[in-house]
């Protein structure tokens, strides 16, 4: 619809229905004492409307006292806030906003805590009833159907429910698809009006934004559907996922990111089992030319909260991967998104209609991003326990995994040590040591769960690789870290008695907490263990290990490999070898010595076709083997 055509049709219902084109101070005259008056949602804000409707309580003060101004979002001015009018409006506001925020922790305004998906029933079933809606909408097309743009969320209900509906009629409001519309018969008045839209500053990620989204990256996979909140980290792991192919949308808050990414046609929702062809979200929070974009979209449906944030509808998606933020989380898993402390920052919105969803959906995802720390560095956002006050938006069940950007967690399935370790191992280094003696105060932990700090206990990461071996099998080579005690001790029980004794020379066939603490706690400076991990199934196991330990007199170091008994003879000692070869050599060492069983003549071979200088030495048995690197 043009520009032209809809004022045409402005123009033609104002002549059908002139009672409804009345001057703004008619409509508010309507505004009761005791009222409860519903404000669209975000950039869909109605700001124009809400200034007239200021203006006119300022005009005539005895006009109402007491109303009650809802809404879930805002952004812009909020002139309802303003002292000299404290007696006409109250706030109370489903989700807190930056403009609301300190309101509302001063005890001005309200908060209501509630999952976003419900709010909709409150008002259709008159718990919170809705007197007057004051709501942004496009000009009507020719039927006389005004669209609700860029703000349908718990608009639509608002709508559906109010007693009286106020529209500002705006010609730069698109006029979108899905349940958006509202016939210009269901307006009590129609105030054209015309503005530019509120925009969404989109936050320019910084380094540490995309390095969390580089590993977000890592979990999305070709084909899902998925859910991205707003802000710094978000617009970071939308970037990073340029690389991907037919991935789909089901989303609360539809933003510039997503709307790039469908312009590059890397989300195309060809394979979402439900809505197939459509992006389909609640609101927009963007630039103008995201709005453009939007204008007349047939593959773009904006739907209510009850639907687009129902859990059960969430969950028919295939490889939903819901992606949220949280301001702090706790060694067990338990996450506020909404609260510091006390202190009310945000609110419980989606976040956990999204997450539990995606946790129900056949293969979903639910993943937590987190910056490590916060008030640049000097506080870790992984906390032995939650702040007093801290409302619980997540619990331990709602979250599969947890990125920060020092790596990714995974806690699904996982017992409270496991947990705590895992999130210790992502946790910014300064703060490890302090988790591992708070995790141990709160026996979360072994009490002789060892640790070396600083630089020579940094995880590094760069050294994450993916090799194929001959057989055309991937596998990651990666560090060990120090949550890796479980993966370890699965994949020592699974060695035969042969496989430890020719690894071991040594008849014990344990493989206790203290031995597997001399695998996990390195100093990787002097010495190294690298994992070779393969999928199984939706999980990853170690099949195989290698490590050294470098000889500072010699500057060799001593080598040792060892692979699962299933996965031998296919490749992965020989690029276990290679890898930790490339890695000696990075260091300036010299060469690798071992003490291999005479009877042991796979790893004799391997050695041996590896092109290293071999000198051996026979000895009860062993062979002492020095192998200088050409």
């Amino acid at each position: 619809m043009t520009q032209e055509s809809g004022k045409a049709n402005l123009a033609h219902f104002e002549k059908a229905y002139p009672e409804k084109f009345a001057p703004s101070k008619t409509a508010f005259s309507k505004i009761h004492r005791g009222d409860r008056i519903f404000i669209g949602t975000g950039c869909g804000k109605p700001q124009y409307l809400v200034d007239e409707m200021v203006r006119y309580v300022e005009a005539h003060p005895k006009a109402f006292f007491d109303a009650k101004v809802l809404h879930v979002w805002t952004l812009g001015v909020s002139p309802y806030l303003r002292e000299e009018v404290k007696r006409n409006f109250r706030l109370d506001t489903f989700f807190i906003s930056g403009t609301t925020r300190d309101a509302v922790n001063q005890g001005t305004a309200d908060y209501t805590a509630i999952f976003l998906s419900q709010v909709p029933d409150l008002l259709y079933r008159g718990i919170i009833p809705i007197d007057v809606a004051l709501v942004q909408t496009s000009p009507p097309d020719r039927y006389g159907y005004m669209s609700l743009g860029i703000s349908v969320d718990i608009v639509r209900a608002a709508v559906d429910s109010a007693k009286l509906v106020i529209c500002q009629v705006n010609q730069q409001m698109p006029r979108t698809h899905g349940d958006s519309f509202i016939r210009i018969t269901d307006a009590d008045y129609i105030l054209p009006h015309d503005e530019p839209l509120l925009e969404y500053e989109m936050e320019i990620p910084d380094e540490i934004a995309h390095h969390i989204g580089k590993y977000v990256s890592y979990l999305v996979e070709d084909g899902a559907t998925i859910q991205v909140g707003y802000g710094r980290i978000p617009n970071a792991i939308l970037e990073n996922l340029e690389e991907k192919s037919h991935l789909g949308v089901h989303t609360e808050l539809l933003s510039d990111g997503i709307v790039e990414l469908m312009k590059q046609g890397v989300i195309d929702n060809t394979e979402k089992a439900i809505d197939r062809n459509k992006t389909v979200a609640s609101f927009c929070m963007g630039k103008r030319s995201t709005y453009e974009y939007l204008s007349d979209n047939p593959a773009i449906a904006f739907r209510p909260v009850e639907y687009t944030n129902d859990p059960m509808i969430i969950a028919q998606s295939q490889k939903m991967t819901a992606i949220n933020t949280a301001l702090q989380i706790d060694l067990t898993g338990q996450a506020s998104a909404e609260s510091l402390g006390k202190v009310f920052y945000s609110g419980i919105g989606g976040q956990a209609d999204f997450m539990r969803g995606a946790v129900l959906a056949p293969a979903g995802k639910s993943i937590l991003v987190i910056q490590s720390t916060a008030k640049n560095g000097e506080v870790s956002r992984i906390v032995p326990q939650l702040s007093k006050g801290a409302g619980v938006t997540l619990t331990r069940g709602d979250v599969h995994y947890v990125v920060t950007e020092h790596g990714i967690a995974y806690l699904h399935g996982k017992n409270t040590r496991e947990r705590a370790m895992e999130l210790i191992s992502i946790a910014h280094p300064k703060f490890k040591a302090w988790l591992l003696r708070e995790a141990k105060a709160l026996n979360l932990i072994y009490k002789d769960q060892a640790y070396i700090p600083g630089e020579r206990g940094h995880y590094p990461e760069e050294l994450e690789t993916y090799k194929t071996t001959k057989e055309g099998m991937e596998v990651l080579l990666r560090p060990v870290r120090i949550s890796d005690e479980p993966l370890l001790k699965d994949f020592f029980y699974s060695l035969s008695d042969q496989s430890i004794y020719r690894r071991f020379i040594s008849v014990r066939m344990d493989m206790p907490h203290e031995r597997l603490q001399d695998f996990v706690v390195i100093d990787y400076t002097r010495e190294m263990v690298i994992l070779a991990m393969v999928e199984k199934g939706e999980r990853q196991i170690v099949v195989g290990v290698g490590q050294y330990g470098i000889d500072e007199q010699s500057h060799t170091a001593e080598v040792g490999l060892v692979v699962r008994d299933d996965y031998q003879n296919r490749g992965v000692g020989t690029q276990l070898l290679v890898y930790l070869t490339y890695l000696a050599k990075r260091k300036g060492l010299l060469g690798f010595t071992a003490d291999v069983l005479v009877d042991n003549q796979p790893m004799l071979h391997l050695f041996e076709e590896a092109g290293f200088e071999v000198e051996k030495h026979r000895e009860a048995g062993v062979y002492e083997l020095r192998m200088l690197f050409r």
